[in-house]
């Protein structure tokens, strides 16, 4: 179930990023940002058998190119 919740937040996350750049109305070096932290969310969703370790660390990196994109 834990697996399942997760997967629901990270698509969550992603699909509000994706309407943040569905807004812009052309992507700047600052929206490249975004598209990492969707690229790195993706990844999260996709890979099976990753420790909690490797779950936090994912994302933690993800949630670092959100904040250098509102810090930008």
């Amino acid at each position: 179930m834990a697996r399942k919740k997760q997967c629901q937040n990270t698509d969550r996350l992603i699909q509000s990023i994706d309407k943040i750049l569905e807004s812009r109305c052309s992507l700047s070096e600052r929206d490249q940002n975004l598209t990492e932290a969707i690229a790195k969310l993706q990844l999260l969703k996709h890979k099976k058998g990753k420790s909690n370790k490797e779950i936090l660390e994912t994302g933690i990196e993800a949630l670092e190119a959100i904040a250098r994109y509102f810090k930008s």
